[in-house]
């Protein structure tokens, strides 16, 4: 399947709306709504909240936090942004905007009582775009800031996977993947085929594709290919040129960042890895993880070296 015939219906919300569970209402141009989140642990001093990627992904695919976290003694809060999975879903592309989702995260922010004393803001692939964005704008709410697997450049992240990704792949593989990007024929089922053995299974996360942990299956098939589109653009290989976050570049604006900040790079991930460790040297605290048996999903494929990093970056935090 394509990413964009990916997207499943949610049932048994009501089940999910338990153990930490709430909704929180959200003020939006097109009206207000509510989207969902879960805390899992207690600790006053050192709250996280995951951004997840896509856009238009969902927090399943960050459950390895899981395993990982509550044994640290970390608080954490999962959060299906607005139009993702277990959060209100309004059919308005007026909504997918970048500034709009900045200012999402700051509504729940405050509904959750997160503040400079205790806020972590994590954020994945356009979860760490848009946890970027945030730190730009609001970096006097945040004790600290975590990027990971996430280019500070859109033209830069395209031209990688120009320069570098695409010219290592199977030749006749990428032809016909584009030849079927050109057509505007990405829901034919052959697309997926030759992505996944030829791509994701080398740069989105290194196992074969039908032994992926099953909250990475639920991640990808709940995608909203009605954000993920016009913001990411259709193609899996970098960003169209028409899609909304195509120029967006904030490079010359990683010095202005004085919070603590941890980026996480991998070395097969679909994002360069020498670019991300250029963002955390141009970041005054700036610290780089780097994850040399990972790709995108760095979290899974190099577990250990992952969380070893992140749960020490967020344990040296200052008070």
């Amino acid at each position: 399947m394509s990413m964009t015939d990916r997207y499943l219906d949610y049932s048994g919300l009501a089940d999910r709306l338990s153990g930490g569970a709430r909704r929180v209402p959200v003020s939006t141009p097109a009206g207000q709504f509510s989207v969902w989140t879960k805390r899992t642990g207690n600790n006053p001093d050192l709250k996280v909240l995951l951004l997840h990627g896509g856009p238009g992904s969902t927090h399943e695919y960050l459950e390895a936090c899981d395993s990982y976290l509550p044994a640290a003694g970390i608080e954490y809060y999962y959060y299906d942004q607005l139009g993702s999975g277990f959060s209100d879903q309004p059919d308005d592309p007026s909504l997918w905007e970048l500034d709009r989702f900045v200012d999402e995260v700051d509504q729940v922010r405050r509904a959750l009582g997160l503040d400079r004393g205790n806020f972590v803001l994590y954020g994945q692939s356009w979860g760490g775009l848009l946890a970027l964005e945030y730190a730009l704008a609001h970096q006097e709410q945040l004790r600290g800031l975590v990027i990971s697997n996430m280019m500070a450049s859109a033209p830069a992240y395209t031209a990688y996977a120009e320069e570098v990704l695409m010219p290592a792949m199977d030749q006749a593989a990428l032809a016909e993947i584009k030849a079927l990007e050109a057509a505007g024929d990405i829901e034919n089922p052959r697309y997926m085929e030759l992505l996944m053995p030829h791509y994701y299974e080398h740069h989105t996360l290194r196992m074969p594709a039908d032994s992926w942990p099953d909250p990475v299956q639920r991640g990808f098939a709940h995608i909203n290919p009605k954000i993920y589109v016009p913001m990411q653009g259709p193609s899996e290989l970098g960003m169209s040129e028409e899609a909304k976050l195509a120029r967006w570049d904030r490079v010359a604006d990683l010095p202005w960042l004085e919070v603590p900040t941890l980026v996480i790079g991998a070395r097969y991930d679909t994002m360069d890895p020498a670019h991300m460790e250029m963002m955390a040297k141009r970041i005054p605290n700036g610290r780089y993880l780097y994850c040399p048996n990972g790709s995108h999903l760095a979290m899974y494929d190099d577990q250990e070296t992952y969380f070893t990093g992140l749960i020490d970056f967020l344990g040296s935090l200052p008070a």
